[in-house]
């Protein structure tokens, strides 16, 4: 399928591996010139430079913490005036509701709430006016189904959930939408890090821990980078037109939810 976006400009954010990047790869093979951020530019630069040589497309980095207001800055100032956004950010850490306090939910509230919406407030009145934009946010499938240990996370991605429910049906009439993708465990540093925690423990081996966990999967596996970003790039393609405040579960049917 032509998605008709070859030419168009994204930013994508976390996007030096993982998910982000693998948005980034299923734009750049559309032939969408990339402004990639990260933290670590070590990274990032391997990313771009792949990138570059792979598809042949324009692509600019900016290491730097997107979750702060100096970051935020930097990376608007070398996006311009993009067509695409992809927001993304890595998710606070796991607890019990009697671990956190204020400070806590502030930085998951920073990580994965305001900075996608103040992101969003810089980039969407442009789009407004031109007359076409897309937006993806990665947020997560405990949006639809939250996980008990991830509370901070279940919090602030539901909140910015609701940001976009609302603005996604306010910027529809001017050729911009918004929509949501919500991962289920897919094969990422993310993935390896859990299984080696539960596997320490449980007192089994990392490849034990791993299989136990895509058992209960209905797919029998993780998902991939590359499956995700195809359906961002499509979620941005022209053919997504008509595809507005909506949340995508990627999760291989772990959730079972049927609205």
């Amino acid at each position: 399928m032509e998605l008709g976006i070859s030419g168009k400009r994204a930013l994508v954010c976390a996007s030096s591996k993982g998910l982000g990047r693998g948005c980034a790869e299923a734009l750049a093979a559309e032939g969408v010139d990339l402004v990639l951020n990260a933290r670590g530019a070590e990274a990032l630069g391997a990313t771009a430079e792949a990138l570059r040589a792979t598809y042949g497309v324009s692509v600019e980095t900016v290491a730097c913490d997107v979750t702060t207001t100096d970051g935020q800055r930097r990376v608007l100032e070398a996006a311009g005036a993009p067509d695409i956004l992809v927001t993304n950010a890595g998710g606070p850490p796991p607890g019990l509701w009697s671990d956190w306090d204020r400070e806590d939910f502030i930085a998951a509230l920073d990580a994965n709430m305001l900075t996608p919406v103040a992101l969003m407030t810089a980039l969407l009145p442009g789009m407004c006016d031109r007359g076409w934009g897309r937006v993806v946010n990665i947020t997560s499938a405990s949006v639809r189904a939250p996980i008990p240990q991830l509370g901070l996370s279940n919090s602030a991605r539901a909140g910015l959930t609701g940001f976009v429910a609302g603005t996604s049906r306010q910027v529809a009439p001017f050729g911009v939408t918004i929509n949501n993708l919500l991962p289920g465990i897919h094969a990422t540093d993310r993935a390896v890090a859990l299984d080696n925690g539960k596997a320490e423990a449980e007192g089994t081996s990392v490849a034990e821990a791993t299989a136990n966990r895509q058992a209960t999967i209905p797919a029998r596996r993780y998902g991939t980078p590359a499956e995700f970003g195809a359906a961002c790039a499509f979620l941005c393609s022209q053919q997504a037109g008509f595809v507005a405040g909506q949340n995508w579960m990627i999760d291989g049917g772990a959730a079972n939810i049927t609205v």
